[in-house]
């Protein structure tokens, strides 16, 4: 644990902040050159970025005909207008079915080793694959998703200039998604700027939050600059006291000790991302602090990172304006006006 938790935190430290807004405009895919500061997100050899191939992955993040009853799409749990979440508790997928978990942000996912609360997959192309074969989410085969793609010539064209010939495939559909996902980076937030040497960008009461962030509250431990994530995961108590509560990571790796464990949310453009924690169960901000301000709630499994804070309800106000420091510029793709046919 200790050697994974250096290796993920060294990797993360190489992302140091000097960030800047992405200037593309709504509609087009962004630009593959991230915001200064940030490194070019790493991609598996077998999917080299093209652009080609992410305004091909747009086009599929936003066709409702990878779901069973045509009615859900990637932006349905993930809308850009919604921080790239959906602002619900749990996710509601065909024939409104609700998921168990909530849809977290995939801003900046493409830095990130592992995806899902649980961490399950290793990578975007694996992450995309999952909601269209899950019969609570999109509920259709990954055969079916390829013929129903493929059935359009607009698509084949569309896969021959990304891949080379007109071959739809679950794998090529996948690897598309996941580069268009690449594009989507959130920078230029007030600490951002504020930490390049602005020193009017984040003020006063936000400065003795970021204070309290690295010291007495000790959010930073897992919560570190510029991600504002250590990817690991860890027990906050979150949903321990329910009749059946999520095992979380231990359903993935069967350790006892990942019992009720989930992956670390990024905190950055929190504003738009609320409900919090993996069930949707803070509405809030102020109730986070709140929460991990009385050190969560018992659980055998609980991290011994938790444990009660004793902020006061002005730390507790300027903990929350840092954290509101976090948000960079909204990160807006256009759903297209026309799909292929």
């Amino acid at each position: 644990m200790r050697a994974s938790r250096s290796f993920v935190r060294a990797a993360v430290g190489l992302l140091l902040v000097s960030f800047a807004a992405c200037r593309t405009a709504p509609g087009a895919v962004r630009s593959f050159d991230p915001p200064p500061g940030l490194p070019k997100p790493p991609a598996p050899p077998d999917n080299p970025p093209t652009r080609a191939k992410a305004e091909l992955g747009r086009l599929l993040y936003f066709d409702k005909r990878l779901s069973r009853d045509f009615t859900v799409n990637c932006a349905t749990c993930h809308n850009p207008r919604k921080g790239w979440t959906d602002q619900l508790p749990t996710p509601i997928g065909v024939r409104s079915q609700h998921g168990d978990r909530s849809a977290p942000t995939i801003l900046n996912a493409a830095y990130l080793p592992s995806l899902f609360w649980d961490g399950r997959v290793a990578s975007l192309e694996e992450q995309a694959k999952e909601p269209i074969a899950n019969p609570r989410e999109m509920d259709l085969t990954h055969a079916e998703a390829a013929a129903r793609v493929g059935a359009a010539r607009g698509y084949r064209r569309r896969f021959k200039s990304a891949f080379g010939d007109e071959t739809v495939t679950i794998e090529r559909i996948s690897q598309a998604i996941a580069t268009f996902e690449r594009t989507l980076l959130s920078a230029d937030a007030p600490y951002d700027r504020w930490a390049a040497g602005d020193a009017a960008a984040l003020p006063a009461d936000a400065r003795r939050g970021l204070a309290l962030f690295q010291g007495k509250a000790r959010c930073g431990l897992c919560h570190p600059a510029p991600l504002f994530t250590d990817a690991l995961f860890h027990n906050v108590g979150v949903g321990a006291q329910r009749r059946q509560p999520d095992l979380g990571r231990y359903v993935v790796t069967k350790r006892a000790g990942d019992r009720g464990a989930f992956k670390t949310p990024t905190l950055r453009n929190l504003s738009d991302t609320a409900p919090y924690m993996h069930d949707g169960s803070q509405a809030a901000l102020a109730e986070v602090i709140d929460y991990f301000d009385r050190g969560g709630q018992p659980d055998p499994q609980l991290s011994p990172l938790m444990r009660p804070l004793s902020l006061s309800a002005t730390e507790k106000a300027e903990l929350l304006a840092f954290l509101r420091s976090l948000g960079g510029g909204k990160v807006i793709v256009e759903e297209p006006k026309a799909l292929p046919q």
